[in-house]
């Protein structure tokens, strides 16, 4: 009977164990993908217009050999940092990643990387949502010979759709941004229990605790912009700066129809970080002057609404803004449908008031069943404080694909952006991202002694040279923080901020050299990397575009009225480059 038993009993233990580790290595897996998406989490706010990336390598007992995220744009991939860590405990490992790496600047490095270290197998949370960069990686990994595994399709379980989702999550600016055609936004306001933003006199501070003020700045750290009415710069007079004490700081805007401003404000200092006002076209001319000389940027609009608003930032590159506005404003940005997520922060007092201001205007909801619902409710104790969040829209799978560069960006409304004699560059989902200064390629450039440097991007050496040469400690100080900055961004935000709080550590012959210095970087990056070589002179017979809507020097502007300079010395380049392919094939013909 023993042995009748036995020779039933061992398929059913086959399968039973088939499925347990099947099950197994799910829970192993989904750990390692959730622990990629909590260090990707961690460059939030800094890595924008890029994703957040994380990996983790696991060896096949089970050990984390070595993880690393991306810290910022321009920064070494997190695949690169991983491998680094681990050494040789990569090899025959597993290379979990939140999201499928991103060629953006041509030279492969996050797969070779993996293939090189020995990885033998990728487990891959969700395919890259940028277009022309969506499954190029797991097809190269694959080609090595290395086993993939994509969360939702070679993996499905219930424990796995939830790792999916915080994969989802991770991005979800990026990917809320793909389908909705403008940036990622949330709206963020504190309330007291009875639901007032304020007293009837408009006094607010403080509604909600310290602690809940400390997860407003951790908010605003995590988000390219904040915006808010005209109505909180009178009230308030706020500074909306993040107070994280990171390199990365988000921009400020107003939006007001008619510019009724204060002619001092705290949004008027520039020392830290930039402001952008947006406006009714023609709304007071001589206002707009007066913050020009202060250096806010004012941008016009003839249609001004939340819908028109949010267009143009998502053309400018934001994946992110924090909504900190008023009621009205408020209510006007869901009823445009730009609103994606709230956090509300209600605090156990009550104010009272029948003029007293609520967070929300006018929507139009006569009956509770037009009440908007919140999807994916969320509910924290923050100190005293109870934290309600939840979105406003369904969080998007990847079905719909980010829009193009050409349908992102039109520039010149007289040119198709379907002509394929007109190639633009600007962010990370543009094909030929590689040829921006903010690229994360390093380059050797001479000094004044003709002693050679390494400059971790063209941007740190664009941004420091313009304090070279000036005879004031301070000066030369700012070169090597510049020089040591973790990232292009950081950089750029370094030199941007000294150039205006201390104009006169700006060498005097700037503005006529500056094109000069740009020059020189873009040709040692194009001279030293055969990959970015190649991939400029394929361009040849292509008018490039520099697609920054804001930068009229370095870019076409906002209608094509930018001059294009980076543009330009990108087509000289590749016309001397490919007069250097000519001149060495006609001497090679006629040496034979």
């Amino acid at each position: 009977m023993a042995l009748s038993l036995g020779a039933y009993s061992p398929p059913l233990i086959c399968k039973a164990t088939a499925a347990n580790s099947h099950s197994h290595r799910h829970v192993h897996d989904v750990a390692y993908i959730q622990r990629a998406v909590e260090i990707a989490d961690k460059s939030a706010g800094f890595t924008s217009p890029h994703p957040n990336f994380g990996c983790v390598i696991a060896t096949p007992s089970g050990d984390v050999a070595g993880e690393g995220y991306q810290y910022a744009q321009g920064t070494k991939p997190a695949e690169i940092q991983a491998v680094e860590a681990g050494g040789e405990h990569c090899r025959g490992a597993t290379a979990y990643l939140n999201m499928e790496p991103g060629d953006c600047h041509g030279d492969h490095t996050a797969v070779s990387a993996l293939v090189q270290a020995g990885i033998k197998r990728v487990v891959v949370g969700i395919r890259h949502p940028l277009q022309h960069l969506r499954g190029n990686s797991i097809r190269a990994l694959r080609s090595q010979g290395l086993h993939v595994e994509v969360l939702g399709e070679d993996m499905q379980s219930k424990i796995v759709e939830e790792a999916r989702k915080s994969c989802l999550l991770v991005n979800m600016p990026l990917i809320h941004r793909a389908t909705s055609r403008v940036p990622f936004s949330v709206l963020k306001y504190a309330m007291t229990v009875d639901g007032k933003i304020a007293a009837s006199s408009g006094h607010a501070a403080w509604i909600s605790s310290k602690m809940s003020r400390n997860r407003v700045f951790e908010l605003r750290g995590r988000s390219d912009a904040i915006i808010v009415g005209g109505n909180t710069v009178r009230r308030d007079n706020p500074r909306l700066t993040a107070r994280h004490g990171g390199g990365h700081m988000p921009i400020r805007i107003v939006m007001t129809q008619t510019l009724d401003l204060p002619e001092e404000a705290n949004l008027w200092d520039m020392s830290e970080v930039s402001t952008i006002v947006v406006t009714q076209r023609g709304a007071r001319r001589s206002f707009q002057k007066l913050l020009a000389s202060k250096g806010v940027e004012v941008v016009e609009f003839d249609i001004l609404n939340p819908r028109e608003v949010m267009e143009y930032f998502h053309d400018r590159g934001y994946l992110s803004i924090l909504w900190e506005c008023g009621g009205t404003l408020a209510a006007s940005a869901i009823s445009s449908g730009v609103i994606h997520k709230v956090f509300a922060f209600v605090a156990p007092k009550i104010i009272g008031g029948k003029y007293a201001p609520s967070p929300v205007g006018e929507l139009g909801m006569v009956e509770m069943s037009q009440a908007v619902d919140l999807i994916d409710v969320c509910y924290e104790q923050v100190g005293p404080d109870m934290l309600i969040s939840g979105f406003l829209q369904p969080i998007p799978d990847l079905t719909p694909i980010i829009p193009s560069e050409d349908e992102t960006f039109a520039i010149d409304p007289t040119v198709t952006p379907y002509e394929s004699s007109i190639i633009f560059f600007y962010k990370t989902w543009d094909p030929y991202g590689a040829f921006s200064n903010f690229s994360p390629h390093p380059i050797q450039m001479p000094d004044d002694n003709g002693n050679y440097a390494t400059w971790p991007s063209v941007e740190h050496y664009y941004q420091a040279n313009k304090f070279v040469g000036v005879n004031d400690p301070v000066a030369r100080n700012c070169i090597e923080r510049i020089k040591s900055a973790k990232s292009p961004e950081e950089a750029a935000r370094m030199g941007r901020s000294i150039q205006r709080g201390q104009p006169a550590l700006v060498r005097s012959d700037w503005d006529s050299v500056k094109i000069d210095v740009m020059y020189r970087a873009l040709k040692c990056k194009f001279s030293i990397y055969p990959h970015l070589n190649s991939l400029l002179l394929s361009t040849a017979g292509s008018v490039l575009v520099e697609a920054s809507p804001h930068d009229l020097f370095w870019g076409g502007g906002r209608e094509g009225e930018g001059l294009n300079y980076l543009g330009r010395l990108l087509m000289q380049l590749r016309s001397e480059f490919l007069g250097e392919s000519s001149t060495s094939s006609e001497n090679t013909c006629l040496a034979l």
